[in-house]
């Protein structure tokens, strides 16, 4: 469950639990010996979620099973997971992934300390995509946002030195990776602290060295944080061809008073004159970003104000949520808790308009030339990604599965770009 560092996180486990216990993966629930759950807690679903999987797990599993619980959820409610849950065999906090080989086996094991510093840590390498690498470039969060739970599950921020980073991309181009996914809650505050190593470096100049080792095509990140988003961090992206043209600025409020509210350090001048300097750099860029909605004293001038927003920058993608009271946050106990069905209705209005802009969207791609990664081969078609982040589907009789191929865009379809391959 949760973000693409979850999904890091998972692979370090299987990683390390393959190499050094001799693992291997099933999708047979019956038949496995470990049974991991790796857990999100930026809102309140998925920790519901988080109770019902595991009763489920638990009646489906065989005996002497083990069944245990990872990631922010297990780092936030700790031992409290056991007590609701006595089936439960260890909790292993995001924080402690390296432990994973130790905790299994020691009944009724919590490892969650926010201190543990794995920054320097060698895993073990594993990939559950052989196209496409994710690479942690840092743990934790120094913002103190008043919504996000983050910093309390994660731990304070410390980046990994750039040669570990430099060493696992060359590892996995050799492994056969063609794009590399680098990972942090906020990754252009790259460089400003790390646990041993005094080297001078910046998100820009590790953009540049990544994008220089031999073998990679394509260098993805995710996220940046706008107040960061410098004219040096503009240029790299904008004009570096190896950086793939999709920007994710997690805009999460249009209105000034509600981003002052929330700690975000920007205003919603500073974010659109970010967003439209980056599209006239690069005019094939896409941007994407995170909105809440019905934030605590948010009122019906500040919802209009991020419509606005979304109206001058045109984001082609959008991942809106209504606000969701978190346990050691600010925002929880703060005052002009709004109404959750006014909350609702401003979501729905959202994401309408949104929805009505995307046909736009797409649209306006027809006749474009973009590179594509391929990703599949079936049934005489390919998909992949484009380098802005499209979805475009192509035919063909041949099996083009890791090239990275022309295309030009013909037509939409049900979310995705229909395309003809240029020869």
């Amino acid at each position: 469950m949760g973000c693409a560092m979850n999904v890091r996180d998972s692979e370090h486990i299987i990683a390390e639990l393959s190499k050094k216990e001799e693992y291997h993966t099933t999708e047979n629930v019956e038949e496995a010996d470990l049974i991991l759950i790796n857990t999100c807690s930026v809102r309140e679903k998925p920790v519901a979620k988080l109770f019902s999987e595991l009763g489920m797990y638990n009646k489906k599993k065989k005996v002497g099973s083990k069944l245990g619980v990872c990631g922010c959820t297990a780092s936030h409610l700790g031992k409290e997971i056991i007590k609701k849950a006595p089936y439960v065999d260890f909790v292993l906090g995001a924080r402690n992934v390296s432990k994973i080989t130790e905790v299994i086996e020691k009944p009724k094991s919590v490892e969650i300390s926010i201190e543990n510093d794995e920054t320097e840590y060698n895993f073990e390498n594993y990939r559950s995509d052989p196209l496409k690498t994710l690479i942690n470039i840092s743990i934790g969060c120094d913002k103190q946002c008043t919504y996000c739970i983050v910093p309390a599950t994660r731990g304070k921020e410390i980046s990994i030195p750039s040669k570990i980073i430099l060493d696992e991309v060359k590892r996995s181009v050799d492994g056969g990776a063609k794009e590399i996914m680098l990972l942090g809650q906020n990754v252009n505050g790259y460089g400003k602290n790390f646990s041993s190593s005094d080297e001078k470096i910046d998100f820009s100049d590790l953009l540049q060295k990544v994008s220089e080792v031999s073998g990679v095509e394509r260098v993805r990140f995710t996220s940046p944080h706008p107040l960061h988003m410098d004219d040096k961090f503009l240029e790299v992206f904008s004009y570096n061809d190896k950086i793939a043209k999709h920007m994710h600025m997690p805009l999460q409020s249009g209105s000034t008073q509600i981003l002052k509210a929330m700690k975000r350090g920007y205003t919603k001048e500073w974010f659109i004159e970010r967003a439209l300097k980056l599209r006239d750099m690069n005019p094939k860029t896409t941007i994407g970003t995170d909105v809440i909605v019905a934030f605590p004293g948010e009122s019906d001038e500040d919802f209009e104000d991020t419509l606005d927003v979304m109206n001058q920058v045109n984001f082609e993608q959008i991942f809106s949520f209504k606000f969701s009271p978190r346990p050691l946050t600010a925002a929880e106990f703060m005052e002009g808790q709004i109404d959750p069905d006014l909350g609702s209705k401003r979501l729905e209005r959202l994401q309408c308009q949104y929805k009505a802009s995307l046909k736009g969207y797409h649209e306006a791609q027809i006749g474009k030339i973009f590179a594509v990664l391929v990703e599949e081969f079936r049934d005489g078609f390919i998909t992949g990604k484009a380098e802005n982040f499209y979805s475009v589907i192509a035919k063909t009789d041949t099996n083009l599965v890791g090239k990275i191929v022309p295309v030009k865009i013909t037509g939409t379809g049900r979310g995705m770009l229909e395309s003809e391959i240029i020869t």
